[in-house]
């Protein structure tokens, strides 16, 4: 598996302005309900959900909200770098400027343990985090997302 797979250049989203994590994940479930033909709120519903159970805040300004919906197919994923970091209640407490979202079927099992792991691991690196932040556009963050992944399977 890699980050392409889940990821397409359409939900890559450059330069998002958001006041907070609601308004963040808002952002972010639209795309994600245009790309699996899911209702915007019930995708919100979940990630908002996720959160109350505790935040996904990693740390180093990176979140990865996630979840499951019986009704998707297959796991899908959007990415967004923020023009302000925001309040995420991150566990090292610090703001967030990377999102990456992945949503995943009810029946993928391993799949999705295994796609979180692999997200985790690429934003885990200060350098491709680095070149994120420094990217130019969309069409830049995407090289970055699955040129650095191609050495990362999970």
């Amino acid at each position: 598996m890699e980050i392409a797979d889940l990821l397409p250049l359409s939900g890559v989203l450059d330069d998002v302005r958001a006041a907070s994590k609601k308004q963040a994940l808002q952002e972010l479930s639209t795309i994600a309900a245009t790309q699996t033909a899911q209702e915007e709120r019930t995708v919100l519903d979940l990630l908002l959900a996720r959160e109350r159970l505790g935040s996904t805040g990693v740390g180093a300004g990176v979140a990865i909200p996630h979840g499951r919906l019986g009704s998707l197919t297959r796991l899908s994923a959007v990415f967004a770098r923020l023009r302000e970091p925001i309040e995420f209640d991150a566990v090292d407490g610090k703001p967030v400027d990377l999102i990456f979202l992945l949503l995943a079927p009810d029946s993928a099992g391993s799949d999705h343990l295994k796609a979180l792991a692999l997200v985790s691991r690429l934003l885990r690196d200060h350098r491709v985090c680095a070149r994120l932040r420094g990217a130019d556009n969309a069409e830049a963050l995407y090289a970055v997302l699955t040129g650095a992944a191609g050495t990362s399977r999970a």
